[in-house]
């Protein structure tokens, strides 16, 4: 019986690690679109396009596509269905490729686990009828904890990716200063509640600026209008802050790697902030919806990748 040493097996890591890296990568990408279009299925109004059924859609596995909100609803369901044979194959692969206790192996399960999540949270808002014109608190919240998940689901495919990429090096996260990783909950709390203002934009349109701003400021407004009112505030303070903490973690570690990731970090912190009052001024038009959760979701994993940068050390033997 033929035993790989472990020169050969970790000659044989050497080759296969980096085709995994761009796979990791391949699959943070894909599932990044799955939640834009996941953003388009509520921007328009679809989430009922396939009725109250789940997993089958209007009681049918192939549905007939006669709607547009069909059509919309049901590719989001497809679109998973990849996303979910992407990450689980990841994440078998990783079992394979790494051995037992190996970060890459934690990180890639943990995607699956936060992605077998994301589908049921997924599930909840067809069988719970959290879609179409259900304004209720508790459609707000939900949504909330659902792009929560959302951001933990790409922060760990994130890591998956780096941790492959950058398999030699150490990783300590006490080198990571507390402002940037104060930094992290804060951009999760503050998608939560961009997450809660484009319903309100979705349900509650305005007509105009100054009507908006009526709707918003009315002593009988709705919930899902005072956040809306709140998200835009909240940005200004996080966005401040953010730049902050990356310009701690420049001070903190001046490597190459890190002061290219703080500035990626500082302008996307500037772009997003722009987008935001865009989005105010334009009304919340699906399309600039969309681009702002784009410019949102690029953000958070450049925050992801400087506080890794950060913790990296040197690389190991």
């Amino acid at each position: 019986m033929n035993v790989a040493s472990p020169r050969s097996a970790a000659s044989f890591l050497g080759r296969a690690a980096p085709l995994f890296g761009r796979a990791a990568w391949a699959a943070l990408a894909y599932n990044m679109l799955v939640v834009l279009w996941g953003a388009l299925v509520r921007a328009t109004g679809s989430g009922a396009g396939c009725g109250g059924h789940w997993p089958l859609c209007n009681g049918e596995l192939v549905p007939s596509l006669r709607t547009t909100a069909t059509i919309i609803e049901y590719t989001h369901r497809l679109m998973s269905g990849v996303a979910i044979v992407a990450v689980c194959g990841l994440w078998l692969w990783s079992r394979a490729l790494y051995p037992r206790g190996h970060r890459v192996r934690r990180w890639a399960g943990l995607a699956a686990v936060l992605l077998a999540v994301e589908a049921l949270l997924g599930a909840g808002l067809v069988l719970f009828d959290y879609v179409a014109h259900n304004a209720s608190i508790g459609r707000g919240l939900y949504l909330a904890a659902h792009l929560a998940n959302t951001q933990m689901l790409l922060a760990a495919l994130v890591m998956t990716a780096w941790t492959a990429t950058h398999g030699k090096r150490t990783l300590d996260r006490a080198r990571i200063p507390g402002v940037l990783l104060a930094a992290l909950p804060l951009a999760i709390a503050l998608s939560m509640t961009g997450a809660v203002a484009a319903l309100g934009d979705t349900l509650f349109p305005a007509r105009s600026l100054q009507a908006g701003f009526a709707q918003d400021f009315s002593p009988a407004a709705h919930f899902l209008l005072r956040v809306r009112t709140v998200h835009p505030a909240l940005a200004v303070l996080v966005g401040i802050f953010l730049l902050y903490a990356a310009s701690s973690a420049v001070r903190a570690r001046p490597s190459a790697a890190v002061k290219r990731m703080a500035a990626a970090v500082a302008a996307l912190t500037l772009a997003q902030l722009a987008a935001g009052a865009v989005n105010v001024a334009l009304l919340a038009p699906a399309w600039m919806q969309i681009a702002h959760l784009l410019l949102a979701s690029v953000l958070w994993i450049a925050l992801v990748v400087l506080a890794a940068n950060g913790a990296a050390g040197q690389d190991t033997p």
